[in-house]
């Protein structure tokens, strides 16, 4: 059996080869041509998958080693019979990492949190649910906007105003033109202006929910909100005086840690055996973090974190968060080095550890309160 990948999945040769080949090609290149033969196609979400990329093509199956699948025409594939998955959740752990070390380093903006002000979530799918769980454990209040939920099911959930009004504005919400709530451009010009000008707005999502001409125009302003990018509405291409504009910078990397890409990876080799009605190999390691990512891949397992005794609420979020991710460090490296190219910082991009790669060494030593801050940050305790 032929499989087409895009080559930046994680190790996706070694996890399918018992499927058959791979060829691991550049994912905005894949093209009719390459998928002839291929029975197997897996993405990232560069790659549009539809009717043109797939006709007459051996194709039996399409996995997509994201969280989301809008770049992914769901019908042209239910029409010629192709199954498909998606990684559901795959690197939730990341971004709610990207998401605390963007509030732990703009200014006080983590400490007015942990005083009582509030995160406001935009999409409460599986991301921006795992984001309010986190931060309702380290005892920060979340409200979120999400209009095709039930909004009676969840206290969380709130109209769009009331989020917007938050001191922290972070977007996760799934990009679809359908009606009645499509989310293009949801933060446009006009919702952009209700935003205060002392919050933060972080966009880890999807690109094009945030009108990035609109954004432009109100960072201009004297007195306006900070801005923390990590998708862009035209990726690859990025416009210059946006990125200047903007706190911090990225190239759609706040889900790109090393456990969350291989746990993708193994989660789509799982459903393509499943679809397919091939017997997985019974060898493949688990895809817990730590000691199981250690295993998988032969990577040196980290030293382990004494955790400073007289840290607490907010120093402690943010010493934690500098063990595995700091974004001061990717958004020099983006600003340094975007004339080579958005997709080469993302191909090149360096191995990224998670907070629970890290086990702590004097957990027992820690007060009550630390430690309860230690669980909610997901740390690996012994």
């Amino acid at each position: 059996m032929r499989i087409v990948a895009d080559a930046n999945m994680c190790d996706v040769a070694a996890v399918f080869s018992s499927l058959g080949s791979v060829e691991e090609l550049d994912g905005r290149a894949i093209g009719n041509a390459d998928l002839r033969d291929a029975e197997i196609l897996l993405v990232r979400s560069v790659t549009r998958v539809d009717a043109a990329l797939l006709d007459n093509t051996a194709v039996r199956f399409v996995g997509t080693a994201t969280s989301g699948f809008d770049h992914i025409d769901r019908q042209a594939l239910e029409r010629r019979g192709i199954q498909f998955a998606y990684a559901a959740g795959c690197n939730a752990n990341s971004v709610l990492e990207y998401v605390i070390s963007a509030i732990a380093s703009c200014d006080d903006k983590l400490e007015r949190l942990c005083a009582g002000e509030r995160v406001g979530i935009i999409g409460y799918g599986v991301i921006g649910r795992r984001l309010q769980q986190r931060l309702h454990a380290l005892g920060i209040d979340c409200v979120a906007y999400d209009p095709w939920l039930d909004q009676s099911a969840d206290t969380v959930l709130v109209a769009l105003d009331e989020v917007l009004a938050c001191a922290v504005i972070s977007i996760h919400a799934q990009l679809t033109e359908r009606q009645p709530y499509p989310s293009v451009h949801l933060l446009n010009r006009e919702t952009l202006s209700r935003i205060p000008g002392d919050s933060l707005v972080i966009s880890a999502g999807r690109g094009a929910i945030v009108d990035n001409q609109a954004l432009l125009r109100v960072l201009r302003g004297d007195s306006c909100f900070s801005a923390v990018l990590d998708v862009w509405e035209h990726e690859p291409e990025v416009e210059p005086e946006l990125l200047a504009r903007c706190r911090y910078t990225t190239p759609h990397i706040a889900g790109y840690s090393h456990t969350g890409k291989l746990l993708a990876t193994r989660m789509l080799y799982r459903q393509a055996c499943t679809a397919l009605g091939l017997e997985p190999d019974d060898t493949d390691p688990d895809s817990a973090p730590g000691a199981g990512l250690e295993a998988a891949t032969g990577l040196e397992v980290p030293a382990g974190l004494a955790v400073p005794t007289e840290l607490g609420g907010a120093a402690l979020i943010r010493w934690l968060q500098q063990q595995s991710y700091e974004i001061s460090v990717d958004d020099a490296r983006m600003r340094a080095e975007l004339g080579q190219g958005f997709d080469r910082l993302r191909r090149l991009y360096p191995l990224r550890r998670e907070l629970a790669d890290f086990p702590l060494i004097n957990f027992q030593a820690l007060s009550a309160p630390a430690q309860q801050v230690c669980v909610a940050m997901g740390c690996r305790i012994p």
